[in-house]
């Protein structure tokens, strides 16, 4: 029996996307390691080999080797049917025609139960044998797939040459002519990157200190405000004893001396207010200093993020210079795999298939193809 859980269905999705122009029926053959698919197209050119390990999957059971012979286009179908975050369950029972698809919705109730049937297909496992390139390249993803979608604008083939000047892709159409050239970036942008984040930090230490600083002087202003408001405060009440001492050798109205008491109350109170005022407002500067730390620490985080998650620059290793032109047509459709990871692994030698790797989580996608010979 086989039960293989997938916390999201777009895994899977992504996978029979890329292959299922390329082949048309294949075997998920299916053993205590993992799921293994391998599979040649139609004019037996390029050959295709899928791995999902068990590890991969939120739970995995697979109690003897079965096959899994599937139609790509009717698990197209039935995979649509669910979302990417869903997650897919997997099931057949022992030399059981059918496999079992379960759809668990995350922020729902919704269960969703597909049953597709299996097919009796006839397929050799080949065997890869271990070849040491003469070139490996390491690019982003979307790259490659831009350059193989540009240059199958203007010809069939295209001619990818590994040199010391780097990587390049040439295309000669009937009308124009394509020549692209990728040099090695890999170490640079690492060590660029490094000096980036380091004159990053120092900016925010001196962007801290500063704002240490402003609060430092403004709680110096503050104190130096309610000195003042002390001393006006004392001097207010010298004036009142002095008054009232005059007050009582004076033959002055009693109305006019609560005149000159309600102004001083009066004048008392506004400073008081003016004080408070003072207070609310350095207390208000200060709370956007403070507020604006955590702001800079995001800050960070999301910079040291797009570094980790960024662009992957082009890595070259290469022991001789390599020339090989290969169909367009089957580039393309490898690179429908860009969904799946981020960059791509060009292996390569003379009169050796060009090997095209795509790492994803634990699993790989790897095509294999023929190099063309002479005018073909």
């Amino acid at each position: 029996m086989l039960e293989a859980r997938l916390s999201e269905a777009a895994i899977l999705k992504r996978l029979i996307d890329a292959i299922k122009e390329l082949v048309t029926d294949a075997n998920f053959e299916c053993n205590e390691e993992g799921l293994n698919l391998q599979a040649m197209d139609n004019s037996h050119v390029a050959l295709v080999t899928v791995n999902m390990q068990a590890s991969g999957f939120k739970k995995y059971r697979c109690d003897r080797p079965m096959p899994l012979g599937v139609n790509m286009n009717s698990l197209t179908k039935v995979l649509k049917c669910a979302k990417d975050d869903d997650v897919c369950i997997l099931k057949a029972a022992d030399d059981a025609d059918v496999l079992s698809l379960t759809y668990e919705a995350r922020n729902t109730d919704r269960i969703a139960e597909y049953e597709m049937k299996l097919m009796d297909i006839d397929s050799d496992t080949l065997g890869i044998p271990d070849t040491e390139y003469d070139a490996r390249v390491t690019m982003p993803s979307g790259e490659f797939a831009r350059i193989v979608r540009d240059l199958s604008q203007l010809g069939e083939s295209v001619r990818i040459e590994v040199s010391k000047e780097g990587v390049r892709f040439i295309s000669d159409g009937e009308a124009a002519n394509g020549n692209i050239l990728l040099k090695q970036t890999d170490a640079p942008q690492r060590s660029g990157s490094s000096s980036k984040k380091k004159a990053k930090a120092e900016s925010d230490d001196e962007e801290e200190a500063q704002a240490t600083d402003e609060e430092e002087q403004e709680e110096e202003e503050d104190e130096d405000g309610e000195k003042k408001v002390k001393v006006k405060k004392e001097k207010a009440k010298k004036e009142k004893v002095k008054k009232e001492d005059g007050d009582v050798e004076m033959n002055g109205d009693e109305d006019e001396e609560d005149a000159d008491y309600q102004q001083k109350e009066d004048e008392d109170e506004g400073e008081e207010e003016q004080d408070e005022e003072e207070e609310s407002s350095s207390k208000k500067r200060k709370k956007p200093a403070k507020n604006g730390k955590p702001a800079k620490k995001a800050k960070k985080v999301k910079e040291e993020n797009e570094d980790d998650d960024g662009p992957v620059g082009v890595s070259i290793e290469m022991n001789q210079h390599v020339t090989l032109t290969f169909s367009l047509k089957y580039l393309l459709n490898f690179s429908k795999s860009t969904t799946l990871s981020k960059k791509v692994v060009l292996m390569m030698s003379n009169d050796v298939p060009l090997l095209v790797s795509y790492d994803f989580g634990n699993g790989f996608i790897r095509y294999y193809l023929a190099p063309k010979i002479g005018d073909d």
